[in-house]
């Protein structure tokens, strides 16, 4: 039963690394970008670099919103489907 709970808070943690990845990763290369022209162009003007990243995160989320859901579902599914293996 331990290794059944480890097994479950090691999924657990694999899930919301996956369905956080989409909107680390856009704001995170958004963010390059937004610095690498800042540094070209010699604009200092900091707010510059959070509306495109709050666009793009937008974006990426309602993009992968039906996806991220299905994820969640599948993995609640799996969850209630072992309580039974846990009250042994």
């Amino acid at each position: 039963m331990q290794s059944e709970l480890i097994g479950l808070g090691i999924e657990t943690f694999k899930i919301a690394l996956i369905l956080s990845l989409p909107a680390l990763l856009v704001g995170m290369f958004l963010g390059l970008a937004v610095s690498i022209f800042q540094a070209t162009t010699q604009i200092n003007e900091m707010t510059l670099s959070f509306i495109p990243k709050i666009i793009g995160i937008v974006i990426i989320i309602i993009l992968t919103m039906p996806w991220m859901m299905n994820e969640m579902q599948d993995f609640t599914i799996r969850m209630f489907n072992m309580i039974p293996t846990f009250m042994q």
